[in-house]
């Protein structure tokens, strides 16, 4: 899979750090030359002797080591490797990163390399939460720096939360789909997914019924024609697609805003059930239960992230594809939204209950363009989004 592919990676200085070991051994069974490079925080995790007996080479840690600089100096160093993988990518390697920092052997090489860039973040979830980070992340991904993980789950700090790097065999994919060889190469795709959540008051909330899965799949069968795929999701159940830059959101206005931040797209997927509308107030309390009395809610529309993309005057991507799920009529009402939204494609499918797509594995979709209609069987939702992939692909090329 990874067969004659060189991978420098730079470890840095955070308890996942042992992962790497892990890492490297699952890059060299498929192929992949793995060049490591230690932070100097790094090496109070692993050593450069373990490291480098796993690669089976040496583990460079010194910026102004005149032997390495004389058989190889660090802008060839930062050159040679099809890919380079930070793991961990702690918040100072990331504030490094998007501050354009060049003060240590990690830092220069990301700053001299023209090579395309992987990051596995990992920290603290309030270190992840902080503001700082997300304004470097936004702006790493702005660079083009691909992201992979972190996870939500316990940490050694004793907290749980996103921040946890992603595991080794996700890191592995997420360097596949990096540097894989498809239609789609060197094309940025958002694609939006699962629901929305809109706050009732503190333990409520408005939502619609989706898994993520088409989403994720879509996502995935993106990435694996080489897009680097910008996944913007909704509070889902199904596990985030690895190998993608993943922004988590929970509200309407929060998916919007994560939209537009990820712009500019070659294409944009909107396959996310965004809920219609939200309360106006929303009660920063609980509402009590009153015996003989109902609470009374009033509705605000929520923003039409599909139509607002669709009808941009600047900046509007190549392709924007739209998803209608319907319950009656479900081509009909699919072509009318295609127009009063003004995107270019919809893919519609019929959610009533019977079916059993929602919340399935299997989709039976139906592909609106302006060209006409395309029935499309019933088919794992894995199939559809590759299908959906290769006529995007086809699309762009045009």
């Amino acid at each position: 899979m990874l067969a004659g592919k060189r991978v420098l990676l730079i470890i840095g200085g955070g308890i996942s750090a042992y992962k790497c070991l892990e890492l490297i051994r699952r890059l060299k069974e498929r192929g992949a030359a793995v060049t490591p490079v230690l932070t100097r925080a790094a090496q109070e995790f692993v050593t450069p002797l373990s490291v480098a007996a796993l690669a089976g080479e040496k583990a460079y840690t010194d910026l102004f080591d005149l032997t390495d600089e004389a058989e190889m100096g660090h802008i060839q160093l930062s050159r040679v490797a099809d890919l380079v993988v930070v793991a961990p990518a702690t918040a100072d390697l990331l504030a490094k990163m998007a501050g354009g920092h060049a003060d240590d052997l990690a830092s220069t090489l990301l700053m001299a390399t023209d090579t395309p860039v992987l990051a596995a973040p990992a920290m603290n979830v309030r270190m992840y939460e902080h503001p700082a980070t997300q304004r470097n992340l936004t702006t790493l991904a702005g660079d083009g720096v691909r992201l992979v993980g972190p996870n939500a789950g316990d940490m050694a700090c004793g907290e749980f939360g996103p921040g946890r790097m992603a595991e080794p065999m996700e890191i592995v994919e997420a360097v596949g789909m990096a540097l894989a060889d498809g239609p789609l190469k060197g094309r940025r795709i958002l694609v939006t997914s699962g629901p929305t959540h809109e706050p009732i008051d503190p333990v409520r909330y408005i939502a619609n019924r989706s898994s993520g899965a088409q989403g994720t799949a879509i996502a995935e069968a993106l990435a694996g024609l080489g897009a680097e795929v910008v996944f913007v999701t909704g509070p889902a159940e199904t596990p985030r697609p690895a190998g993608v830059e993943v922004i988590e959101v929970e509200s309407a206005n929060d998916m919007l805003d994560a939209v537009r931040g990820a712009l500019p797209v070659a294409a944009g997927v909107f396959a996310a059930a965004v809920a219609d509308w939200r309360v106006a107030r929303e009660s920063v309390s609980k509402i009590k239960k009153e015996k003989g009395k109902l609470p009374t809610l009033e509705f605000a529309e929520n923003p039409d992230i599909l139509a607002t993309i669709s009808q941009m005057k600047k900046g509007r991507p190549a392709l924007v594809v739209g998803f209608a799920a319907e319950t009656d009529d479900v081509v009909e009402h699919a072509r009318a939204k295609r127009e009063r939204k003004g995107c270019d494609w919809i893919v519609a499918n019929d959610v009533r209950p019977e079916t059993g797509i929602m919340g399935g594995a299997e989709n039976a979709v139906h592909l609106i363009t302006e060209e006409g209609v395309e029935d499309w069987p019933r088919m794992g939702k894995d199939e559809v989004a590759r299908r959906l992939a290769a006529r995007i692909a086809e699309a762009l090329e045009q």
